[in-house]
């Protein structure tokens, strides 16, 4: 690496620091404002013609489209752990700066102690932001559901009937509830909630006709749903998101705890605290993978037998989480056996398994 950089990630502006190992000439500067237009054109000025730098970034808010234009401008992009690059720091002992932080990507990246994350290619980014807004819409439904609930309780008012707020019945029979016992801006509070989640049922009509789609495109998508139970087009497309790709988990251990669904435990001086998921990693997977485990609670689910025994020793959240485990154990077995195959394009898939 002829050229080796390091590039510090701000809203309003990129801190650079690279050096020439052949020369030993040390440059370092801002990049501001901290968008495409500006960063291309500071990658054109100083590399154009060259393929031999490479710049290290942190996996922060705003990586990929510093990535997008490293690579676009010949430049080659290396993406470290956020948590793992600021471990090899060591203990703190002077002010953290963008500066020191820039100087430090370069320093480990040329020492080639830089813990890199996979730059994933761009159709599994677009997969991974249309999984999180829809994780997002559907915790904004949850959300406004739970505020009604609220208004309801606070003021004394009972429930209503087991169609839930989907159904033309329970809707019916809420507003007469607000009416006959809710305050007039109690009232206003259900019309408003009313109002919200019908507009996020539209919308979460919409993005999940999208998931499904995305889903249906992805060969590895479509192979998790055929062989693995209670696994359904979002959690594929998920696991296919993450955990996918040639060479990508060592074991199927370290995907688990990727997931962060393992189990950690901290002890000191002989005291040991209970233990308590690590709950690392993408929220987004974690989530689709506790509701496809939750699949295995129907009876005709092939492991229902030992999700029962765990719910009776333990209880039903504690055997979902277990049946996640084994499901992204699984998933990751034939990923691995699929390799990058797993995210070429495919024909839409057959039908799906029951499960999210």
């Amino acid at each position: 690496m002829p050229i080796v950089g390091g590039l510090d990630i701000h809203r309003k502006q990129i801190t650079f620091d690279y050096v020439d190992t052949d020369t030993g000439e040390v440059r370092h500067g801002r990049i501001a404002p901290a968008d495409r237009a500006h960063l291309a054109a500071w990658l054109a000025a100083r590399f154009a013609g060259r393929d031999d730098v490479d710049l290290a970034m942190e996996g922060c808010t705003g990586w990929r489209y510093v990535a997008e234009e490293c690579a676009r401008a010949g430049v080659v992009p290396h993406v470290g752990e956020p948590a793992d690059t600021a471990a090899l720091r060591g203990p703190k002992r002077h002010a953290k700066t963008d500066d020191a932080d820039s100087v430090h990507l370069r320093q480990t990246l040329a020492a080639g102690l830089l813990p890199e994350c996979w730059i994933p290619p761009e159709q599994i980014l677009e997969a991974r932001a249309l999984l999180g807004l829809y994780h997002d819409l559907r915790a904004d439904r949850t959300a406004w559901t739970q505020r009604v609930h609220a208004v309801l309780f606070h003021q004394g008012a009972p429930g209503w009937g087991e169609g839930g707020l989907r159904a033309v019945e329970g809707l019916a029979e809420l507003r007469e509830v607000a009416a006959a016992q809710l305050s007039p801006v109690g009232r206003a509070q259900v019309e408003v909630a009313l109002a919200m989640l019908a507009a996020l049922d539209v919308q979460l009509d919409a993005v999940r006709a999208r998931v499904l789609a995305a889903a249906g495109a992805l060969r590895g998508a479509t192979t998790l749903t055929q062989k693995l139970y209670g696994v359904g087009p979002s959690t594929a497309l998920a696991l296919v998101c993450w955990l996918a790709g040639a060479g990508r988990f060592p074991s199927s251990r370290k995907a688990v705890r990727f997931a962060g669904l393992d189990v950690t435990v901290y002890s000191s001086a002989g005291k040991r605290s209970p233990g308590r998921l690590s709950r690392q990693g993408p929220p987004v997977l974690r989530w689709c993978l506790y509701e496809a485990g939750k699949a295995h609670s129907r009876a005709s689910a092939p492991d229902h037998a030992y999700y029962a025994a765990v719910k009776e020793r333990v209880d039903g959240k504690r055997a979902a989480l277990s049946e996640a485990r084994k499901i992204v154990r699984k998933a990751c077995h034939i990923l691995a056996d699929l390799g990058d195959d797993a995210l070429a394009p495919t024909a839409p898939h057959a039908e799906a398994r029951p499960g999210p």
